[in-house]
């Protein structure tokens, strides 16, 4: 189905560029050239796919680029879409943009917010464009790999040492670094006694 979806992108919008990428592991999907990602959903919403839904807007930063990945559905055909775009970087000062595509579904309108808010990618004629979950005078995107914690906000202490259990953070951040197989440390607690312990997969 992906390859006739690609095949049907490609031949509706000049530019795009649809190419499918299998994973190993993971869902498959459909990468298209982010300039064109409002004909894109456009033509999957009104074509013969009946993209109708639009599931969840989520991004990812892979170090040299950041990624949107638009998770599509049809109630219609009972079928989804993974539909992605690749993004420079950009700066503080200059992020990057796309299209929004509120216009095409109203539940984009918090998704493209929470993107914008999380991951620093701004979204052209967006009807209300600030933040969602951090305040609007917030420094730094926080799923971004580089982000650092402001350590002061408005005269509040952000992350204070009572509250946040930084030595449980720190146990399982040395214990990942040292047991010999990491994927199997999943959690840490405070047991009765003031010791810490940890969980094994």
């Amino acid at each position: 189905m992906l390859n006739d979806i690609a095949t049907f992108i490609n031949a509706k919008v000049s530019g795009a560029n649809a190419s499918v990428s299998t994973p190993e592991n993971g869902d498959a999907a459909i990468t298209v050239e982010a300039a064109k990602i409002f004909e894109v959903c456009q033509n999957l919403k009104s074509g013969e796919f009946e993209m109708n839904v639009l599931q969840a807007i989520s991004g990812v930063d892979y170090n040299d680029y950041l990624e949107l990945v638009y998770i599509l559905a049809s109630f219609s055909k009972n079928t989804e879409l993974l539909l992605k775009v690749k993004l420079d970087r950009g700066t503080d000062d200059n992020l990057p943009t796309i299209d929004s595509v509120t216009s095409i579904w109203s539940a984009a309108n918090w998704q493209e917010r929470e993107a914008f808010d999380m991951i620093g990618v701004r979204f052209n004629n967006h009807p209300d464009h600030r933040r969602i979950l951090t305040p609007d005078d917030w420094q730094g995107h926080p799923l971004r790999r580089d982000y650092v914690v402001q350590e002061v906000y408005r005269d509040m202490v952000v992350n204070p040492e009572a509250k946040v259990n930084t030595a449980d953070h720190m146990f399982m951040k040395r214990l990942k670094e040292t047991y010999p197989d990491p994927k199997k440390v999943s959690g840490s607690w405070k047991t009765d006694d003031g010791d810490e312990a940890s969980s094994e997969a």
